[in-house]
């Protein structure tokens, strides 16, 4: 019985012993394994770390360059706005037909297929004889309503006698006015070509009563009025007395833009008179509102 005893004893012992080495084998493994997944996490939290810190210095780069480029604006911001104006002003200009500011009594030639970009009817109510069309530059023709607007307001009744003349219609008119006062009309008529109506911006102005088409124009309501208010509408007088092209005309107007027109009443200066370099200086602001 004791033998019995002691051997089962020995037995369980045994398997005890044989458990707990099975359990330390397991445990072991199981170490093993947690510490390869630590190994692993580590490499990847290592590798994260270094993303971080790829991402830390771009992010900085990326700072420092845009902070760079806002003061590069910042310095460069005022001569970039000025170019860009610059280019804005250029673009105007090239748009201007450069005819319109040209000197042409006597001086610059319009050939015969030379026109205006487009033309407009002058209202039937300001025309000096309403069944006679009369065309003006399309762009200019506001101003031209403003100005015969504004002197009907103040009673002062203008009238449109003559506007734009083509090539050949500056030729027969020419032709007439030499058959009735022979080599006498070169004072007062330009040749074809050389006439500021060709250009669609010249008119001929009158009243109904008034000497028109005369030198004695210039004792009328109208010729008062337009002398002290034609500018601010872009006309200007093209032959004032003592003038070297023409005879006086006080009813013969050109339009030459708001700027231009002002300048030349403030300073009293004459248009002929400015050199053409100066003048086109001022095809920028031809087209300038009121």
């Amino acid at each position: 019985m004791k033998k019995i005893l002691f051997i089962i004893g020995t037995s369980i012992a045994i398997i005890g012993l044989l458990y707990d080495a099975y359990a330390y084998v397991l445990i072991s493994k199981e170490n093993t394994g947690l510490q390869k997944d630590v190994l692993s996490l580590g490499e990847q939290v290592g590798l994260l770390a270094q993303t971080l810190n790829s991402m830390t210095i771009k992010l900085v780069s990326t700072t420092q360059a845009l902070e760079s480029e806002r003061n590069t604006n910042a310095t460069f911001g005022p001569q970039i706005n000025q170019l860009s104006g610059t280019v804005e002003s250029l673009q105007t200009i090239v748009s201007i037909d450069p005819q319109l500011l040209q000197k042409y009594s006597k001086v610059y030639f319009l050939s015969d297929n030379y026109t205006p970009a487009s033309l407009s009817p002058i209202d039937v109510q300001y025309l000096y004889n309403s069944s006679t069309p009369q065309l003006f530059l399309s762009g200019a023709l506001p101003d031209l309503g403003a100005l015969l607007a504004s002197a009907n307001r103040e009673g002062v009744a203008l009238k449109v006698i003559s506007a734009y003349r083509s090539f050949y219609e500056q030729g027969a008119l020419k032709l007439d006015y030499t058959d009735e006062y022979g080599s006498g009309a070169n004072q007062f008529s330009a040749d074809q070509g050389y006439s500021e109506h060709q250009l669609g911006t010249a008119i001929d102005l009158g009243m109904q009563g008034a000497q028109n088409l005369r030198t004695e124009f210039a004792s009328s309501t109208g010729y008062t009025w337009l002398t002290s208010n034609a500018y601010q509408f872009g006309f200007i007088l093209s032959y004032p007395q003592n003038n070297v092209y023409y005879q006086f005309e006080p009813w013969h107007w050109r339009y030459v833009g708001v700027t231009l027109a002002t300048k030349l009443h403030e300073n009293k200066e004459y248009f002929y008179n400015m050199s053409q370099r100066d003048i086109n200086q001022y095809l920028i602001s031809f087209f300038s509102p009121l």
